[in-house]
């Protein structure tokens, strides 16, 4: 699912990695909230904070928010960059890295936290969003901008758009491609509610607190490397039936 690209991506791909990563989505979400009290998957409300705090001539307090977005731009970038400079390299699947950082991130801030007293945590909201800049700027070049985990309001638009459409057959004849798409939509917002109720009972009801985190990271490096294990046993597969079919050849001649 972190592999195929352009044409050889179906729905099934995308679906995987969507319920996945929204899942992600949902934890971080729930947990930056509840530690932080801030959004820490979009930057929509950031940025109506930051244009208030200009419009009454606060700059210098509203620079926190420009900080957070700020962060998920870069992470954005970050992760384009990467996949761009490496893309390449055959051997290298390039959504590795992103995806690396990522989940050092939520490995990061657990161990800070346990360690010592947080006392900025602007900067780990600043990481948080740096992180889900990285995850929606992958899985948007992954899916060709079909999928988007991290935020809701898209994808609301969206699935109303793609159920009126339903409504009008001969406007729009490809009822089964609508269809998949509203499947895609409904899936990525049930597994970013399911992710959101998962975190806040394991950071309120179990007390993990940031701890909740590390779920998150789990679960993206289990996703990662079974799918680039999944796909090395497939090529491996198939190199060893090319050689048998080789050797039999051959030996019929």
């Amino acid at each position: 699912m972190f592999r195929h690209q352009g044409k050889s991506r179906t729905l099934k791909h995308n679906l995987k990695i969507a319920t996945i990563l929204s899942f992600v989505a949902g934890i971080v979400n729930v947990t930056g909230f509840l530690a932080f009290k801030q959004l820490t998957t979009n930057v929509t409300g950031h940025f109506a904070l930051f244009i208030r705090d200009v419009a009454d001539f606060e700059v210098w307090k509203g620079t926190v928010y420009f900080l957070y977005l700020f962060s998920f731009l870069f992470g954005s970038f970050l992760s384009s960059f990467l996949i761009e400079k490496f893309k390449e390299n055959k051997k290298l699947n390039v959504f590795v890295i992103p995806t690396i950082i990522e989940c050092f991130i939520f490995l990061s801030i657990p161990i800070i936290s346990n360690t010592v007293e947080i006392k900025y945590p602007d900067f780990i909201v600043c990481s948080l969003l740096l992180a889900m800049g990285l995850q929606n700027s992958f899985v948007t070049k992954i899916s060709n901008a079909i999928v988007r985990t991290t935020h809701l309001t898209g994808l609301f638009t969206d699935l109303g758009i793609e159920l009126s459409q339903l409504f009008f057959p001969e406007s729009h004849p490809h009822r089964e491609k609508i269809k998949a798409t509203i499947k895609l939509r409904i899936y990525i917002i049930c597994f970013f509610f399911l992710g959101g109720i998962t975190g806040g009972f394991l950071y309120s009801k179990l007390n993990l607190r940031l701890n909740t985190l590390i779920l998150g990271a789990i679960i993206l490096l289990i996703s990662l490397f079974y799918d680039d294990l999944r796909y090395r046993l497939i090529r491996t597969k198939r190199k060893y039936k090319q050689r048998k079919k080789l050797h039999t050849t051959n030996k019929s001649d």
